[in-house]
Order: C-alpha cells, then structure tokens, then sequence
C-alpha cells in the first residue's frame, strides 16, 4: 500500500525521458544558432547591466562615505557655534566694562579691573582653543563686507568712501566661518 502512494506521488521526470529523447533534444538545441547567439547576446546584456548596477552601489558608497566624513570634521568644527554665537555678549559686556572704568575707579577697584581682566583674558584662551578667532577692524581700513556690517555711513572729511570710520563691535570666525561680522561705520565721503 505504501508502494502504491509513492507511485501515486510521482511525478515525469529525467527519469522517465529516454537517453535517446534527451540526446535528440539537446542535438535541436546546440544546432540553432540563433537560440545560442541571443542567449549568449542577453547573457552580455545583463552582464553589462550588472556591471554598470555595481559601479554606480560602489560610487554611491564611495559618495556616502566622503560626505559622511565631511559631516562629521563639519559637526566636529562647528558644532559648537550656537553655543560660541551666544558667548559673544558675554565678551562684548566684558569689554564694555573695562572701557567705561575711568583712571580713579581703575585706582580705586583695582582688584576688581584685574579679575575682569583675567576673565576677559581666559575667555579669549578658551575661545582660541576651539577655534574662534577675533575680526578686529582699525578705523581707516577698507571695509570688506565678507566679514564687516556697516552700521551708518557718513562723509567724513579726509577719507574715501568705503573707509572704516568707527569700530561699534568686534567680529568672529569660527575656524574659517563668519560667527558674527565686526559693526562698524563706514566712510561716505564721495572721491574728489
């Protein structure tokens, strides 16, 4: 009985084709030219697609990992920055400080002056630590809107028009970014 099931399940195979069939029909197949040629005509196209396929998966890899690594030196250079642009204050409040102190209250607070002077001094250290450099314009520089914000302008006699006239605000980098632009006024004074 079990015999019989097994016969029931079994399905044509090689088995049932005769070596004569099978010889007779691969003898039909290797002598058509035209099946051996599209064939091996598709086998090449594909070969080629996948070629193609696997040079464009190796340059999108090579792509994602030189912008993954630009990502990160950016994150770690300027990741920062929001943190550096609110630090600023602190350091024009500083300075504020030590340029309203007159000659008698220098004098006279002169432990004072010093600890806001080491303050200024190690928040100065800690900014070129991490990059953060300072744009400090001269007045009669030539204003270079890269890294300058004109704040007014007016013709004052004996410069030329684009002259830096007034320092209102120091500038920052941070490393080769602009964190803040120096404020300053600039020279209207038409050319002669």
């Amino acid at each position: 009985m079990a015999e019989a099931k097994k016969d029931e399940q079994h399905e044509p195979g090689l088995d049932d084709i005769s070596l004569d069939e099978l010889a007779e029909g691969a003898e039909d197949f290797m002598s058509d030219p035209l099946t051996e040629d599209s064939e091996l005509e598709t086998l090449r196209a594909e070969r080629d697609d996948f070629r193609d396929r696997f040079m464009r998966a190796l340059a999108d890899a090579e792509n994602s990992r030189k912008r993954g690594e630009r990502d990160r030196r950016e994150a770690e250079q300027y990741g920062g920055s929001k943190l550096a642009r609110d630090m600023l204050p602190v350091y024009d409040n500083l300075n504020r400080a030590l340029e309203a102190a007159t000659e008698e209250q220098k004098a006279a607070a002169a432990a004072l002056i010093e600890g806001v002077e080491l303050t200024m001094r190690e928040l100065l250290n800690v900014f070129e630590k991490h990059g953060i450099h300072r744009v400090k314009p001269e007045v009669g520089e030539k204003f270079d809107p890269q890294v300058h914000q004109a704040m007014f302008e007016a013709p004052v006699p004996g410069t030329k028009a684009g002259d830096i006239i007034q320092v209102m605000a120091e500038g920052f980098l941070l490393h080769e970014r602009l964190l803040r632009p120096a404020q300053v006024g600039v020279s209207s004074t038409p050319a002669s």
